[in-house]
């Protein structure tokens, strides 16, 4: 074979590849769009006649320990306690542990709960860094608040400490920047309920962005449209990874991943799994270990997930803060995949072996990789004369089209189901989003996948810092917290 023959192989090889590969990856996300669609309107007809104050009053209803790690969350963590006590729930408790943080985040708590050491039995069925102290609110309203000062060892040492002190059937890990709905809980444990035929492991819930959102008493009072561009168009984005995608996935039994923003999980099947791992991305490596764990026991399990708007978080506003964000998210996934590599298309594992692990593999981890590989080729067939502008400007129009209509689709999804963007123009503003996503976030996000490859083939696992500005609040109200404490 001469060079002139290589090059031609090599050229017909590529040009096969990217195309089988756009094929799948168009038919992929239509058939996911489909699947969700289906799904959610079973579960909406499911459930719109569903009472859950049978829950809220049943002796039957499992324990519940709401697991909140807090490293440097000064601005919002009082914000998210509070939202947590406006759940409708009866046998509940608290446990923010304070994971070494450097700014006031205890403080803050201590100042806002009235806190006081307490002297209190660890249990060490997992392996954490040492617990400096455990504390309990003097006002009453609070009682079932328990803080825990501890060494700084990350998020998933800090979820584990949590685990080791809590008590309770269930856990539900949320991330210090989040609000919660009120009927979260209820809708969450209502699966581990139902279910008769396999034993529900987890459940994970829609996040949504809180960015221009007005707080009050730890409530949303007022759900906005994030005036940022580029929180507004992380919108588009969570909307289609949860309300399609996730949705979809549940519905095929192929789901990985439960937002660390908001999730509930058995304790004893986490505990059994080995707590939360060290890694960058231990929301989707728990719940892929949780799942490896059932099947290679034998143990008939499901993973379910509730569409319902559960939970409020804030979202990166400048590019800086996303950056460090996608990248981590990208070395997660890496770290995830590589770790559980023997599922890769393994039967024994079920619809995660066959279905969510592949797809995750070749659309979320290599997808980046494919796209800027397709660029760099499709730039130098231009180059040298073997690709016309006509033909470039046509593919583009196309994938743009795909793309636009895809979150168009998604938007229309929100519209039609749970209505949350309630003022004049949000719609709009959404789809003009939509229309320059493509143009913006698109290719941000991009460089910091690609970014995050590159970390993680240098061996760069570090979380990387983020930055919160904290939640709106209406002018004049005092927190609840603040009237509870002047009371006592």
């Amino acid at each position: 074979m001469n060079y002139d023959e290589l090059i031609r192989f090599i050229s017909y090889f590529l040009d096969k590849v990217f195309i089988s590969y756009a094929f799948l990856l168009v038919f992929s996300y239509t058939a996911l769009s489909i699947v969700s669609g289906i799904a959610l309107n079973h579960y909406l007809k499911k459930n719109s006649f569903v009472d859950y104050s049978v829950i809220l009053d049943s002796p039957l209803a499992p324990s519940v320990s709401v697991l909140v790690p807090a490293f440097n969350e000064a601005k919002t963590i009082v914000d998210n306690v509070e939202s947590i006590y406006t759940i409708h729930y009866n046998n509940f408790d608290v446990i923010v542990v304070n994971d070494g943080s450097t700014d006031e985040t205890f403080e803050e708590l201590q100042k806002a709960f009235d806190l006081e050491k307490v002297n209190f039995a660890l249990n060490h069925e997992i392996e954490t860094k040492e617990v400096r102290g455990v504390y309990k609110s003097k006002i009453e309203t609070y009682s079932n608040l328990i803080v825990v000062d501890k060494e700084n060892g990350g998020k998933a040492d800090a979820l584990n400490v949590a685990i080791n002190v809590s008590d309770k059937d269930l856990f539900m890990a949320i991330d210090a920047d989040s609000i919660l709905e009120p009927d979260a809980v209820l809708k969450l444990v209502k699966p581990f309920l139902e279910r008769t035929d396999r034993r529900v492991i987890a459940a994970g819930g829609v996040v949504r962005i809180a960015n221009s959102c007005v707080i009050e008493n730890g409530r949303i009072a007022e759900v906005c449209v994030p005036k940022n561009l580029l929180a507004r168009m992380q919108v588009l984005e969570y909307t289609r990874s949860f309300l399609m995608g996730r949705m979809a996935w549940a519905k095929l039994d192929g789901l990985i991943i439960i937002s660390g923003a908001m999730g509930m999980f058995d304790r004893d099947v986490v505990v059994q799994s080995g707590g939360y791992a060290h890694t960058i991305g231990e929301d989707m490596e728990l719940v892929v270990r949780i799942r490896r764990y059932m099947s290679e026991q034998r143990e008939k399990y499901k993973i379910e997930y509730v569409p319902d708007p559960l939970c409020w978080t804030e979202a990166p506003s400048n590019i800086s803060t996303f950056g460090r964000q996608r990248s981590r998210w990208t070395r997660g996934t890496i770290e995830t995949l590589t770790d559980h590599s023997k599922i890769f298309f393994s039967p024994r594992y079920g619809a995660m072996g066959m279905l969510g692990y592949p797809f995750w593999f070749l659309f979320e981890w290599l997808a980046p990789l494919v796209e800027l590989i397709g660029i760099i080729y499709a730039i130098v067939l231009y180059a040298t004369g073997n690709l016309s502008l006509n033909f470039i400007l046509i593919t583009f129009l196309f994938v743009y089209t795909f793309a636009l209509f895809f979150t168009t689709w998604a938007i229309l999804y929100e519209e039609l189901t749970f209505h949350r963007y309630e003022r004049k123009g949000d719609v709009f503003r959404l789809w003009i989003a939509a229309v320059l996503e493509p143009f913006i976030l698109h290719p941000i996000s991009l460089f910091f996948s690609i970014k995050g490859n590159i970390q993680y083939a240098r061996g760069n696992r570090n979380w990387g810092k983020m930055e919160r500005r904290g939640f709106r609040h209406k002018n004049g109200r005092k927190s609840k917290v603040q009237l509870l404490a002047n009371k006592n």
